[in-house]
């Protein structure tokens, strides 16, 4: 879920960079007084607030909230017929809370989050750690997703939706160019050599229109939706500057609990990514990670074909000391 796989989901975040995925994150607002109740009697375009986007996404109180996704990727190259490479899986486990204000300034909401996606085999759907590519032939590491930490800081603003009878539904677009940390160095040439990163992350969120008007809910439990998403090709696939782009198009639950993520999720957090169980309990001070700090850090593990993700049982990252 978004940046290259950020948050599928806090991109809806990021539910807003990379399957930052993702994956999901995006710019948010400041928690506003609770939004009028919309008109429900017919479809139409309206916007809703930060309290409505917060029941939906997370959850008022602080608690762990999971999103999990499930799709398929797609390569488009030009001149040839598109094919589809891999199927996808994957999660965002987030926590919203206010902040404390700084002197003179309001109130705000942050989401911190962490994400996992696992590319499967398109026949077998089973984990692939290790990907054949089907145009330079060459046997290849592969990197999942493991975006710690994706953060985005909630501003004041309207989220678009639409509205038809009992169910709302946010629509969150997100175009994403900003330079490629790997670009600048030439042992990266054959991985990803633009000098741009640029791709565009594209969610809906449809959930009860009564829950999320309703101020005693603190997170609406019923929520679905789908990201799609259009980028280059991962630095670990190697493709040496062939033209094409990736296309990823998924659905998306809301979990109540851990126990009710994919098997082959819990499967993979609870042996190897437990770090991953829980949302952070602060706003970190660190950068989002996406797939392409990922791959810079992880480079030489990369060339030795150690399993990814790097097992991750605890995380040293310091909290805030500021208000973000």
């Amino acid at each position: 879920m978004s940046y290259p796989h950020k948050s599928i989901m806090l991109t809806l975040q990021r539910l807003c960079h990379g399957l930052t995925a993702a994956s999901l994150l995006f710019p948010l607002p400041s928690l506003a007084q609770p939004s009028p109740k919309p008109d429900s009697s017919r479809p139409t375009p309206q916007t809703l607030g930060t309290p409505e986007f917060l029941r939906t996404r997370c959850s008022l109180d602080g608690r762990n909230s999971y999103i999990e996704w499930r799709g398929a990727m797609y390569a488009f190259v030009p001149g040839e017929k598109q094919q589809k490479i891999f199927n996808i899986v994957g999660m965002s486990v987030a926590r919203c809370f206010q902040t404390q204000p700084l002197p003179n300034q309001p109130q705000q909401w942050v989401i911190t989050s962490r994400e996992l996606t696992f590319y499967l085999d398109p026949k077998t759907n089973q984990i692939l750690n290790r990907w054949q590519n089907p145009w330079t032939q060459e046997e290849l590491s592969v990197m999942h997703v493991a975006n710690n930490p994706v953060q985005s800081v909630l501003r004041n603003s309207d989220y678009p939706v639409s509205i038809d009878r009992a169910a709302v539904t946010f629509s969150l677009d997100i175009p994403l160019t900003y330079p490629n940390v790997l670009a600048s160095d030439p042992k990266f040439a054959d991985y990803s050599a633009d000098r741009l990163y640029q791709a565009g992350e594209f969610f809906k969120l449809t959930v009860p229109l009564a829950t999320i008007v309703d101020p005693s809910v603190v997170s609406a439990s019923d929520v679905s939706g789908s990201w799609h998403r259009i980028g280059p090709w991962l630095p670990w696939m190697k493709m040496k500057g062939k033209p094409g782009q990736l296309v990823y198009s998924a659905t998306l639950q809301k979990r109540l609990s851990f126990d009710e993520l994919a098997p082959v999720l819990k499967q993979e957090i609870n042996s190897r990514l437990p770090l991953y169980r829980e949302a952070p309990t602060c706003f970190l001070a660190a950068k989002n990670e996406t797939s392409w700090t990922y791959f810079q850090k992880h480079f030489d593990a990369y060339l030795q074909g150690v399993q990814f993700p790097i097992a991750e049982t605890d995380s040293s990252l310091p909290c805030h000391t500021k208000s973000p």
